[in-house]
């Protein structure tokens, strides 16, 4: 069989936690109520180690305590970015990958958005442009998308004139648009776009993100619930208004 169609690329939902922030006790108890608050979301979610700033982590014990105290919290590190050849090779010695750019490489940028809380997790495994790239023509779906189901719209917006079921998801370097009920998750701002806004006209997410600054069900305002809604993102913060 040829290799082609043994190897196949895809998109998948990481966080990125700041490394420098592992050891600080408040992150620490503001994960742990994050977890509390969504553990379905939260059970052995994936987690790239961001090093950028960190001097330490040059050795494999400490990319395994790293491991032990996310893992403590029910998330699993499974990679690093932004890492210097010493710290690379520590990883890589945990068997951890790289996910994004490395002081090592060229800046490239990642395929795909993550989810992730504001000043905690940051958008995963990319680069984002200093001002978000001229805009094609919005990528337009006129039909339900199932549980499951991964949609992207690469440099864009996103358009869908359906529902959207619980377990679909909808990324956008864009904005997103949803004309029909909002079961599953939805990213926009995918590329580090703090301008992009999230529509749709009845709320009931999972998971809501522009630009990785994200909420999870349970964090929705109830009075928004069910209600037609515009998501932008204000002062590094997720705000949601009726439309």
């Amino acid at each position: 069989m040829a290799a082609g169609n043994l190897v196949q690329g895809a998109l998948f939902t990481v966080m990125v936690v700041r490394a420098g922030m592992l050891r600080d006790a408040a992150f620490a108890h503001d994960l742990a109520t994050q977890v509390e608050r969504s553990p379905r979301f939260f059970l052995n979610a994936p987690v790239v180690l961001d090093l950028t700033g960190a001097a330490d982590f040059t050795s494999p014990a400490e990319f395994a305590e790293a491991r032990e105290l996310l893992s403590e919290r029910t998330l699993a590190l499974v990679g690093v970015q932004n890492a210097q050849p010493a710290q690379l090779t520590a990883a890589a010695a945990t068997g951890l990958a790289s996910f994004a750019p490395t002081a090592t490489q060229p800046s490239r940028r990642a395929a795909r958005p993550a989810a992730g809380a504001a000043a905690v997790m940051a958008p995963p495994a990319t680069a984002a442009a200093a001002a978000p790239a001229a805009r094609a023509s919005a990528r337009l779906v006129a039909i339900p998308v199932r549980s499951g189901t991964q949609i992207y719209a690469s440099g864009t917006d996103l358009i869908v004139t359906a529902s959207v079921s619980p377990g679909a998801e909808l990324i956008a370097d864009g904005s997103i648009h949803v004309y029909g009920t909002l079961r599953g998750r939805a990213m926009a701002g995918a590329g580090g776009d703090t301008s992009a806004r999230i529509f749709c006209s009845r709320l009931e997410a999972e998971l809501v993100s522009i630009a990785g600054r994200y909420l999870v069900s349970e964090e929705l305002p109830p009075e928004q619930r069910g209600s037609p809604v515009q998501i932008a993102l204000v002062d590094d913060r997720l705000t949601i208004t009726r439309n």
